[in-house]
């Protein structure tokens, strides 16, 4: 299949700032806002991530919460990372890779790993959906994090439409067979419900992802990334891992408007 160029940003300058010396400002606000609980759990017993779950909503709204998970991912060796999010904008069936050479960010491009690429994608029997990812940006949010976070690592953006979670679950099981992959899984959770309504929501995906199981997430979690959730509570009892909840806050905390809430979360999966 043939590699296109460049992935160009689409929601620069609206979800995140489109500078470079701006977005840096994002990056230490968000470093010098951890208080000394987070801090504990940023050194938790030195675990490295092999999985990251984070969210996708504008920085103002969701960019701390992320910011917890990629200050911990920063600690791998990670040469590539591969992120794995819902189409919000076109229906497909099925799983699109980004066959594209590089990922526009505003401190800079991030470089797909066209040749990890193209053979994950024949193993796993995954095509392109350009319009997919023309302006997705449950994916494109992650760039500018691990552009500042793991700046030397490779890219793989996947995106997902109606597809069986054990189909996603199967690729990133093949994804975490190699050591040199670092795994995003991008989703935000309850919408448009009041802070209180949405609270018991999302403590059924909070702890549907503590204890992985996929019975809690089954009933009552609602969130956007709800298959890359099932997906990934699965890889980690199929892979013998460990997860760890990081943060976890609603729109409210910056809106202060809590009869319309959005839910955001962070979490790490790791070794045992």
């Amino acid at each position: 299949m043939e590699i296109k160029n460049i992935r160009e940003s689409s929601v620069s300058g609206v979800f995140y700032p489109n500078s470079c010396q701006k977005l840096n400002i994002y990056f230490k606000k968000f470093t010098e806002k951890i208080g000394d609980n987070l801090k504990s759990k940023l050194i938790y017993k030195n675990k490295i991530p092999k999985v990251i779950i984070a969210p996708h909503a504008g920085y103002i709204y969701s960019g701390f919460t992320a910011n917890v998970a990629y200050k911990l991912l920063s600690k791998s060796n990670a040469k590539r990372v591969i992120v794995i999010g819902p189409s919000h904008h076109y229906y497909f069936k099925g799983i699109s890779a980004s066959y594209y050479e590089k990922y526009q960010s505003p401190c800079g491009y991030l470089d797909i790993d066209t040749e990890y690429l193209i053979k994950m994608s024949k193993d796993n029997n995954i095509g392109f959906e350009p319009k997919a990812h023309k302006k997705e940006h449950s994916t494109e949010v992650q760039m500018p994090f691990i552009k500042h976070y793991l700046p030397n690592a490779k890219v793989i953006e996947l995106i997902y439409g109606d597809i069986n979670y054990e189909i996603i679950s199967n690729i990133i099981n093949y994804l975490l067979k190699d050591k040199n992959n670092a795994i995003v899984i991008s989703t935000d959770l309850s919408h448009f419900y009041t802070q209180d309504k949405a609270k018991l929501l999302d403590k059924e995906c909070l702890n549907g992802v503590a204890t992985l199981d996929i019975n809690k997430i089954s009933n009552r979690c609602e969130a956007c990334g709800l298959l890359g959730l099932k997906a990934v509570i699965k890889s980690a009892k199929d892979n013998n891992l460990n997860s760890y909840l990081l943060d976890y806050r609603t729109s409210f905390d910056y809106s202060k408007d809590n009869q319309s809430v959005v839910g955001y979360m962070s979490a790490i999966l790791y070794d045992k």
